[in-house]
């Protein structure tokens, strides 16, 4: 890499392993864990220009002339020998040496030098990068970036540093473009516009940066953005240099013009093109219409090539029914012909069925296959086995084993032979046959499934109805058996189109009976794996399947069957064992789609008395409620809402600190907010909503906030058919929180006002606090501060009444950012301390950190940037921490503020656009306006005015849109570029 100090392989001895040095910011030495004295500033430059001479020799000549270049002082050479003489004293000895009349540094290993560490580092990423590993490549130069710890050779004097500075910055920012190059390659386009905003303003000559801000801005869908970077590149350089911008970076404005499809997405590796296919004498026929699995066919044909020179190879497929196993091994082995001329065996063990083969007829039948007499051919398992294996001696044979039952069944047909190979397909894992390649095969991809129903149903039926098309597909679970009874259908009645196959497979309740043709029939395979559980296995998988979340973890499991975390996860493994259930990760566990329905529909067969059905749901939703009450009490200590929830008979989980408890609430997520949806009928509305509020996270924090909306709003509407005001009141709270934090404020007011009635009426008390804090902040952004004040007044007073602390601090934050907008900064500051140390002193660190946050707006507002920004800074490492995404963002834009009002233009550039990577897609339009608005005074602030119009104009639409007062002062900003 061109301008990279080299550092040749050096000796190391074992006295100078620890001995570490740093030039990518202050000279420094360590030798361990203890900082060495490296004395004056001309000592470290001379210790510096030794250490970048790569264990060269550097005569007394050439260091006066690093040290002062053409005017050295009269004693320069009894200085370097001075400098010198204590630097050895310093370092351990034989580090430092003197030879020819000059001095070197000798003995440091590679990773001594952080220059030297970080050009391995890059020089690591090239091969990664090379390879085609993007991930392990932008690691790499990362961990070399870390490197650099402020500004090379800081405070050195002298020609030499000077020009060594110059380099190594000129290193990290080509190394800075490589790895941005590799972000955008792997898609991560929003996060690096920040990035690259900041480095064209401390950079803004350099035009690789602004070719990779325009690309980033285009695939973030910020086009104008992206075209204004370049109207700005040129008025630049025009002004600057008098030149016009490269041609690199005219093409790509004319590639963003022309809205060039090669700009949107990255581009790959071409894949490569399957095997061809062969066609054996004794297999079973290739399906015609194979399709995919270009991976596991690849890994199978690679363990039976190596059948050569090895004892066996085994590969043993296992996977739920219909999910291919039988037609990729078929398909594998046919391929595979041409490595076993010796022959190819096999059989269907009808492992699935009532009556499985018996070992020792089957090997009956392979013994005559390969030319033994039935005269010859012994009674016993044992003797037929071990001639079966004398016969195959010298011989390379591929033996199919196909719907096997289990290890015990397949043992004494495996070979057993050099060079000879055995594929095995089953239900169940074959853990028990040692030796083997394991392969869980698993449903197609979606690309997968849409080529192979194409192939049976025809391209020109498929083109005209793509969408349908992957709706029967997507209803099929991407289950190869499934796929392949809908096309075979659709194939046979040319009067359907795809659409109405696909209307067919949207009922649930009738899916399973719509994919059956012939003797093919799903259910009919599901049915033989069902029929050979135990009745607690049988139990299992019907109770589970009623959840509707894509997967369930353990505990959760336990709680549904009422059974003890061991005694679950025994019995959770049998299922997977089986293929009937999926370890989808340690500890979590899922269905095929098509899987569920028929659990769901076995449940309703067989589960007696049916009420089970309903108190093993019962018991999920008691669990899920207990254990985000445990959550929302480790948050929120003080908080009461614990003491107003719905009580529960099923216990939930206890965690040992609060990251585990947020890690629980997060993971799950998606089946909390799903059982949530499921228990909105009859007696489990209450706790479902209940549930909802406890965990309101998911909404605040923006991670779920469309699904938790969703489950709000189907909660509301099964509370009013019930006329239950008190679940009404509670659930459209919630909605109005969630309506909060997506930006909705028309909406949420209305219902908060709902809320604040139904609450009263059903003489519900903590709602009517929360309802009332929520009014006056919606009255605050509308404007409104009469009103807004009488509400938080007023829930101040309730919340205190309640004895809930933590709500009333929450309501204090409210009111000083209401006092700041009405000109009360002094009291407004008084408020927010008061709230944050409530906060404290109850120990609730995710509220300090809200505390904290208004405390730093009403600081800011009161002329005290610094301290603004320390208290600002202490909550998003809060945030951060929390996972609360929405926060986190928010606080970053009121950073960006601060830095404005502090003149530190790049800096509030680059916290803008960081919040406006977090808040994309959650926190609603007006923020995102309030965002551009900041951003756009920002990149005005480091001459990219042409960004800044295009945020401006994006901001005033949203305003104008959302009938906002701030639509004026974007007007305004506006004015002068319309005048002009």
């Amino acid at each position: 890499m061109d301008g990279v100090p080299r550092v040749p392989e050096q000796w190391r001895p074992e006295e100078s392993a620890a001995l570490r040095f740093g030039v990518l910011g202050p000279v420094r030495a360590w030798h361990g864990e203890k900082a060495l004295s490296t004395g004056s500033p001309q000592q470290r430059a001379l210790l510096a220009a030794l250490l970048l001479r790569e264990g060269r020799t550097a005569t007394a000549g050439e260091l006066i002339d690093a040290l002062w270049g053409d005017e050295p002082p009269s004693q320069a050479l009894a200085a370097v020998r001075t400098y010198a003489s204590r630097l050895r004293k310093v370092l351990p000895a034989g580090v430092m040496v003197s030879e020819s009349g000059g001095y070197a540094i000798r003995g440091l290993p590679e990773e001594a030098l952080d220059v030297s560490l970080a050009q391995a580092l890059a020089a690591d990423a090239e091969k990664a990068k090379a390879a085609g590993d993007l991930c392990r490549a932008r690691a790499l130069l990362n961990e070399a970036l870390a490197l650099w710890d402020g500004e090379p050779l800081a405070s050195l004097p002298g020609p030499y540093a000077e020009t060594q500075r110059a380099r190594l910055d000129e290193w990290r920012l080509q190394l800075l473009e490589s790895r941005l190059d590799m972000d955008l390659e792997q898609g991560c386009h929003a996060e690096a516009v920040s990035e690259l905003t900041a480095l064209t303003a401390a950079h803004p000559l350099r035009e690789r940066l602004r070719e990779l801000l325009m690309l980033a801005l285009y695939r973030s869908g910020r086009q104008a953005e992206a075209l204004a970077v370049y109207a700005d590149t040129r008025h630049l350089l025009a002004e600057e240099l008098g030149v016009d911008p490269r041609s690199g970076l005219k093409e790509l404005q004319q590639r963003i013009l022309q809205a060039d499809p090669g700009l949107a997405e990255p581009s790959g590796p071409a894949a490569e093109p399957p095997p061809a296919p062969v066609r054996p004498a004794q297999l079973p026929a290739t399906v015609p219409d194979f399709t995919g699995r270009d991976a596991f066919v690849a890994e199978l044909s690679d363990v039976l090539a190596s059948a050569e020179g090895r004892v066996m190879a085994v590969s043993a497929l296992a996977g739920i029914g219909g999910v291919g196993k039988t037609t990729l091994a078929v398909h594998v082995a046919h391929q595979a012909r041409a490595a076993f001329p010796d022959g190819q065996l096999y059989v269907d063990l009808q492992g699935a069925g009532q009556r499985a083969a018996e070992p020792e007829t089957v090997l009956g039948a392979f013994l005559r296959a390969l030319g033994t007499a039935d005269s010859a051919i012994p009674d016993s398992l044992e003797e037929r086995s071990a001639l079966y294996r004398s016969v195959l001696d010298g011989r390379r044979v591929l033996v199919l084993l196909d719907n096997a039952r289990d290890a015990a069944q397949v043992r004494p047909l495996l070979p057993g032979m050099e060079g000879c190979a055995a594929l095995v397909t089953s239900r169940v894992r074959m853990v028990g046959l040692a030796g083997a390649h394991l392969v869980d095969l698993d449903v197609m991809s979606p690309e997968e499934a849409l080529q192979l129903f194409t192939k049976i149903v025809g391209e020109e039926r498929v083109a005209s109805e793509r969408e349908a098309a992957l709706d029967v597909v997507a209803a099929c679970g991407f289950l190869p058996l499934a796929i392949r009874i809908a096309a075979s259908r659709l194939a046979a009645r040319r009067t359907w189109t795809v659409s109405v196959l696909a209307a067919k497979l949207a009922d649930e309740r009738r899916r399973l009976d719509e994919l059956q043709a012939g003797d093919l029939a799903v259910k009919a395979t599901f049915e033989l794996g069902y029929g050979q559980l135990d009745p607690p296995q049988a139990r299992a998988f019907r109770l589970l399947g009623l959840a509707d979340g894509p997967d369930m973890s353990l505990a959760a499991a336990a709680a549904v069957l009422d059974l003890p975390a061991e005694e679950t996860e025994d019995l959770l493994e049998s299922l997977v064992d089986t293929s009937l259930l999926e370890s989808a990760a340690p500890g979590r566990y899922r269905y095929h789609d098509l899987v569920r329905l028929y659990a769901r529909a076995c449940a309703e067969r067989d589960e007696h008395p049916p009420s089970e059905r309903d108190a093993a749901m019962a018991r999920l939703l008691d669990f899920y409620l207990a254990t985000a009450a445990e959550v929302f009490a480790i948050e929120r200590p003080g908080d009461r809402l614990v003491d107003h929830l719905e009580q529960t008979r099923t216990p939930g989980l206890v965690f040992p600190d609060r990251r585990a408890a947020q890690d629980w609430l997060y993971s799950e997520a998606v089946p909390l907010l799903a059982c949530v949806r499921q228990s909105s009928g009859g007696a489990t509305l209450r706790r479902a909503v209940d549930l909802l509020w406890a965990a309101v996270d998911l909404a605040e924090s923006g991670a779920n906030a469309k699904e938790y909306e969703a489950a709000a709003t189907a909660l509301r509407d099964a509370a009013r058919v019930a006329s239950d005001r008190r679940a009404e009141g509670r659930a459209i709270l919630v909605l109005a929180n969630a309506r909060h934090w997506s930006g909705l404020f028309d909406q949420a007011d209305q219902e908060a006002r709902q809320a604040l009635a139904l609450s009263e009426a059903a003489a519900d008390p903590l709602p009517c606090c929360w309802a009332a804090n929520i009014l006056g902040a919606f009255a605050f952004y509308q404007s409104r501060y009469a009103e807004a004040e009488e509400y938080l007044e007023r829930a101040i007073r309730e919340f205190r009444a309640c004895g809930d602390r933590s709500g009333a601090a929450a309501a204090l934050c409210n009111l000083s950012r209401l006092h700041l907008e009405t000109d009360r900064a002094h009291s407004a500051v008084d408020l927010a301390q008061q709230g944050t140390e409530m906060y404290e002193e109850l120990g609730h660190s995710l509220k300090v950190a809200n505390g904290r946050y208004a405390l730093g707006m009403a600081l800011s507002k009161s002329g005290r940037p610094a301290d603004a920004t320390h208290r600002l800074r202490e909550a998003l490492q809060v945030f951060r921490a929390s996972r609360q995404r929405l926060w986190e963002g928010m606080t970053l834009f009121r950073l960006a503020e601060v830095d404005l009002l502090a003149q530190r233009p790049a800096q509030a550039a680059a916290n803008s656009e960081m919040a406006l990577a977090l808040l994309r897609g959650i926190g609603g339009e007006w923020r995102r306006g309030n965002v551009l608005t900041v951003l756009g005074k920002s990149l005005n602030g480091i001459g990219q005015p042409g960004r800044a119009q295009v945020c401006w104009r994006e901001a005033l639409e949203i305003y104008v849109k959302l009938n906002s007062p701030e639509a004026a002062e974007v007007q305004a900003l506006l004015a002068p570029a319309a005048a002009a």
